[in-house]
């Protein structure tokens, strides 16, 4: 334990979990001067973002995809590195490619004239409310990515002086009536509204300024990390280690400690108490405020306050592989969506019903496409998603009766749409539900991305990156400011690097070459 009143003390930083925003977090606090010990309950690094390995194949549990790498290369300079030096991100082209249960198509990609190609051979009358829509996307990415995504908003202040924009861009519009107002067809309605569900939120209810995820994928490309994910964590671990941080895995935190209003420190599970000068939670606000917290009296995020929140849905993941298979099913590239019979009314039961309907829609990754590292050779690594109700209520998914009945309805799925013949080569199989998702990540109701991003639960409304209830404690990832998604989680310790000070004494290591 560092011994404080030496003014030759370095000053320390704790941060709990090693998800993106943790990992991030703890490179930028250490590119501020703090030393950093990281936290993390799981065996490996990357939270949602972690592996696993069943059987020779590397399964991605969580994100899939890299956008607006930009971010991570700014994190990196922040640090004195070159991301692209130590990631190799490779372009994926078509993004994915969206099907209908009536056999039509719908190829996403970065180039604009394939893009009007598409949209033309879809419903050619919808060209030009297409056209329109990118710009709205644009105008929306400016102001809510580049904008408000990049600074604090824990001042109700912050607030007032972004209503004008709100009020311009109609973000009492949700995401679906956008796409809504600017073509006609109902396949491509979809295929421009879909992308909260990436994030967590209800296309039907989140506000219209997610509309902006179109342009981040037209404008920076969507991204696949050689290694997965996994390989990104695992490189910003690196980088926190040679900063003179620790990760430390299989370590739970208990609470947070606090004294006269300010947080000091942290317990762990077996009773292990450290001392900080900053305390970072990455864990979901939920978690951190009703039970990291649970002796300290909270004002604004009470257990109350919490449950009466909206959750974002759950999710089902099927994580399998396949031997012999890499050179079938040509026509199934790297990330597919599949449509279910219903949009807006899945979408009403998963998120307003809570019910588990018996039809779904699925995405399927198949990253042996790109990366052949994930599977043994000639075979391959999927998994497959479908949203579903979040635990929140007493009607909730008894998922330990349902779990291998709602696989099994995906795999019928699965056989009739999209890899016929695939359970004949099963060569690995598991599955997460929302159960999987409380008990692995701690994410209440076993929601798939924390707080649904409502505009009543977004910006000053969310959880803020500097705690209100505690003084010295600071949130990041995906249930705070800006909210879930890649880049809007590192953008979080972006944010939070704005409310931090600097470490006002040197490192430990400093110091020493200094006395060398």
């Amino acid at each position: 334990m560092n011994d404080h009143s030496s003014p030759s003390a370095p000053s320390r930083a704790i941060v709990i979990g090693a998800g993106l925003g943790g990992l991030s977090a703890a490179m930028r606090l250490g590119a501020k001067g703090y030393e950093v010990t990281l936290l993390d309950r799981l065996d490996r690094a990357g939270g949602r973002g972690s592996s696993l390995s069943r059987n020779g194949h590397r399964f991605d549990l969580g994100p899939t995809i890299v956008t607006v790498p930009q971010v991570f290369r700014q994190l990196w300079a922040e640090c004195g590195r070159d991301f692209d030096a130590e990631v190799d991100l490779r372009p994926v082209d078509p993004y994915y490619e969206i099907r209908w249960r009536d056999g039509s198509t719908f190829r996403v990609r970065q180039d604009d004239d394939a893009m009007i190609e598409e949209v033309r051979r879809l419903s050619p009358g919808d060209v030009e409310g297409y056209k329109r829509f990118l710009k709205d996307s644009e105008e929306r990415y400016q102001f809510g990515f580049e904008g408000l995504g990049r600074r604090p908003m824990n001042k109700l202040r912050d607030l007032i002086r972004e209503i004008p924009g709100f009020v311009r861009l109609r973000a009492d519009r949700s995401v679906f009536g956008h796409a809504k107002s600017r073509v006609r067809d109902e396949r491509l309605r979809m295929a421009l509204s879909f992308h909260p569900l990436f994030i967590g939120g209800d296309p039907t209810h989140v506000t219209s300024m997610y509309i902006l995820v179109s342009h981040l994928e037209k404008e920076f490309g969507v991204h696949y990390a050689m290694g997965g994910v996994q390989a990104m964590a695992d490189a910003m671990v690196r980088v926190i280690e040679d900063q003179g941080g620790s990760v430390e895995q299989g370590v739970e935190v208990d609470e947070i400690l606090t004294k006269q209003g300010r947080a000091t420190g942290i317990r762990t599970a077996e009773g292990q108490v450290m001392e900080a000068d900053v305390v970072v939670s990455n864990a979901d606000p939920g978690h951190t405020y009703s039970h990291l917290l649970r002796r300290t009296e909270r004002k604004r995020w009470t257990n109350r306050r919490l449950d009466r929140s909206r959750w974002s849905m759950g999710l089902f993941v099927w994580y399998f592989g396949t031997r012999g298979t890499r050179g079938m099913w040509r026509d199934v590239g790297h990330h597919t969506i599949l449509n279910g019979p219903r949009y807006t009314g899945l979408l009403h039961d998963i998120f307003m019903r809570k019910h588990l309907a018996e039809d779904m829609s699925v995405y399927l990754h198949r990253p042996s496409v790109t990366d052949p590292t994930v599977a043994p050779e000639g075979d391959d690594t999927f998994y497959a998603l479908s949203p579903v109700p979040n635990l929140h209520g007493k009607d909730a998914v008894d998922w330990q009766a349902m779990g291998e009945t709602y696989r099994q309805n995906l795999a019928r799925v699965l056989e009739k749409h999209l890899i016929p013949g695939f359970e004949d080569h099963l060569s690995a199989s598991e599955f997460f539900t929302p159960d999987t998702f409380q008990s692995r990540y701690l994410s209440p109701h076993g929601a798939g991305f924390s707080l649904e991003p409502r505009i009543f639960q977004s910006a000053w409304f969310r959880p803020h990156n500097i705690s209100e209830e505690v003084e010295n404690l600071y949130l990041v990832g995906a249930g705070t400011h800006p909210g879930a998604g890649i880049p809007s989680v590192v953008t979080s310790s972006e944010v939070l690097t704005k409310l931090v000070p600097d470490a006002p004494r040197p490192l430990a290591r400093d110091l020493r070459l200094a006395a060398e």
